[in-house]
C-alpha cells in the first residue's frame, strides 16, 4: 500500500478514472450492438453519426486506440453500404 499522501490520492484518482472509462467503454460498446441489430437502414443511419462521434470520444481519451476506433467505424459503414 502507498505511504505518501499524494500516491494515495494518485490511487485514488486512478480507481475512478478506471471506472469513468470503463462506463464509457462499456455504453459504446452496447450502442454499437443495438445498432448492428437495427434491420431498418433509415434508424441506421440516424444512429450511425452519434454512435461514431462516441467512437471518438473514446479514441481521443485513450480509452481504446485510433486504429481501433478506426476498424470500428469501417465496419459499421461496410455494413451500412450492404444493406
Amino acid at each position: 500500500m502507498a505511504n505518501h499522501s499524494a500516491t494515495k490520492k494518485d490511487t485514488r484518482q486512478a480507481a475512478k478514472r478506471r471506472e469513468r472509462n470503463k462506463y464509457y467503454g462499456k455504453t459504446t460498446r452496447n450502442a454499437i450492438r443495438d445498432l448492428k441489430a437495427t434491420e431498418d437502414t433509415k434508424a441506421y443511419e440516424e444512429k450511425m453519426p452519434s454512435i461514431v462521434s462516441m467512437i471518438d470520444k473514446l479514441a481521443k481519451r485513450g480509452i481504446i486506440h485510433k486504429n481501433k476506433a478506426a476498424n470500428l467505424k469501417s465496419k459499421l459503414a461496410k455494413k451500412k453500404a450492404t444493406a
